[in-house]
C-alpha cells in the first residue's frame, strides 16, 4: 500500500497580489476626485494643473502606494480673493480718503454735521451739501452770510494734483413757478452754476477741471412725502473725481 505524500508546511507568506489592483483603484479614485475639484470653474490654470497631475500618475511619476505625502494641487489666485486693483489705484484711493478727513474734520469743527456729508464711493468723493447752507429757498444766489464759509469750502478743493469735480444741484418735488425760474431744473442748474462761480474765484482752482449740471426733482435722495425727505433731497453735490481707475488707467 502506497503511503500518502504529508502536505508541505505553510511557510508563512502572504500573498500580496491584490495590492496592484488596490493600488490601481486608489490612484483612480485620487484622479477622479480631482476631476470634480476642478470641473466647478475650470481655465487654462486649472487645465495645466490637471495635465501636470496625470503626467505624473500615469506617465511614469511616483502611484499613490509609493509617495509619502499627498500630491500638492496649487490654488489659483482668483480662488483666494486677491484682488486685481492696481497700486496706483490703491493709492489714489488713499489719496482721497485723506481729503475725505480734511473735509470732515472741518464738518465737525464747525458743527456742519446736519448740513454737511461725505461719501466714499466708486465714482469719487461725494460731498453733499444742504441747500439751506447756501441759499434761501426758491433762489439761487449764494446769501452773503454763507461766503466766508462757501470759500472756506473752495480753499478745502485745492488739491497738489489737480482733479476734475463736478458740481450737481438737486430740489424737491414742490413746484417752483416763480417768475424767475418756470421750474425745478432751472433752479437746480443754477444753484449749481453760481455755487460753481464761487469756487473759481479761488486762483488755485483750474476751471477747466469744472462743470455745473442739475437734476431738478429727478434723482431724490429721500422721501418727498416728508418735509424732512424733501429738506434732503433740496441739495448741492460737489463730486471729486479719481485720478485712476481701478484697472490702472488714467481717469478722463
Amino acid at each position: 500500500m502506497a503511503k500518502r505524500r504529508k502536505k508541505p508546511r505553510d511557510s508563512g507568506h502572504i500573498d500580496e497580489s491584490w495590492l496592484l489592483p488596490y493600488a490601481d483603484l486608489m490612484t483612480l479614485l485620487l484622479a477622479v476626485f480631482i476631476v470634480l475639484f476642478a470641473s466647478s470653474t475650470i481655465d487654462e490654470i486649472k487645465l495645466q494643473q490637471l495635465s501636470t497631475v496625470f503626467s505624473e500618475l500615469f506617465d511614469g511619476g511616483q502611484g499613490i502606494m509609493d509617495s509619502s505625502a499627498p500630491t500638492p494641487v496649487p490654488v489659483p489666485k482668483d480662488s483666494i480673493g486677491e484682488d486685481d486693483e492696481s497700486p496706483s489705484y490703491i493709492e489714489d484711493r488713499r489719496s482721497l480718503e485723506e481729503i475725505q478727513d480734511r473735509l470732515d474734520e472741518y464738518i465737525a469743527v464747525n458743527e456742519l454735521e446736519n448740513m454737511f456729508e461725505t461719501q466714499l464711493k466708486d465714482e469719487g468723493l461725494l460731498v453733499t451739501i444742504r441747500d439751506s447752507v447756501l441759499f434761501n429757498p426758491g433762489k439761487a444766489t449764494i446769501e452773503e452770510k454763507y461766503s466766508v464759509l462757501a470759500n472756506e469750502i473752495t480753499a478745502l478743493l485745492v488739491f497738489d494734483k489737480p482733479r476734475q469735480i463736478i458740481v450737481t444741484g438737486h430740489t424737491d418735488n414742490v413746484p417752483i413757478g416763480s417768475a424767475e425760474f418756470a421750474s425745478n431744473w432751472e433752479l437746480s442748474v443754477m444753484r449749481a452754476v453760481n455755487f460753481l462761480k464761487k469756487i473759481v474765484e479761488n486762483e488755485g482752482i483750474d476751471p477747466l477741471l469744472f462743470s455745473a449740471k442739475g437734476y431738478g426733482e429727478y434723482q431724490p435722495i429721500a422721501s418727498n412725502d416728508t418735509a424732512e425727505g424733501r429738506s434732503k433731497n433740496r441739495r448741492v453735490e460737489v463730486l471729486i473725481q479719481p485720478l485712476v481707475l481701478q484697472d490702472g488707467s488714467a481717469f478722463e
